[in-house]
């Protein structure tokens, strides 16, 4: 899978989509980050592909837990409890580069040309 299609999610983030839904399973494809403008975190259970070392130690501090996939298929075969969630796709630097060929108007983009005169 593309780097693209792995998007990370700060923890901030994390703990806003799991308000009022503890009992839940947070999925993630792709690593759990670190926010530290964040104090309290929620004792949740979250499975990712990666995360930070501080973030899988605050959310074990918390009192929740860090699970792999291997782990969540045990856990919950039929992915009852579980929310789906991801982090946002289109603010990698990468993308703004996408779009028309370079020179086709209108050019909405940037182009990756650092030389200026």
């Amino acid at each position: 899978m593309s780097k693209v299609n792995k998007p990370p999610i700060s923890l901030s983030r994390l703990i806003r989509f799991m308000k009022r839904k503890e009992d839940k399973i947070a999925v993630i494809v792709g690593t759990v980050t670190d926010d530290i403008r964040v104090y309290e975190v929620l004792p949740m259970k979250v499975t990712a592909l990666r995360f930070t070392e501080r973030a899988r130690a605050r959310i074990e501090k918390a009192g929740g837990e860090g699970l792999t996939f291997d782990q969540l298929a045990l856990r919950a075969p039929i992915e009852r409890n579980t929310v789906l969630l991801r982090g946002p796709k289109n603010s990698l630097e990468a993308v703004k580069h996408f779009g028309k060929a370079p020179g086709v108007p209108p050019q909405p983009h940037q182009t990756l040309c650092t030389i200026k005169g």
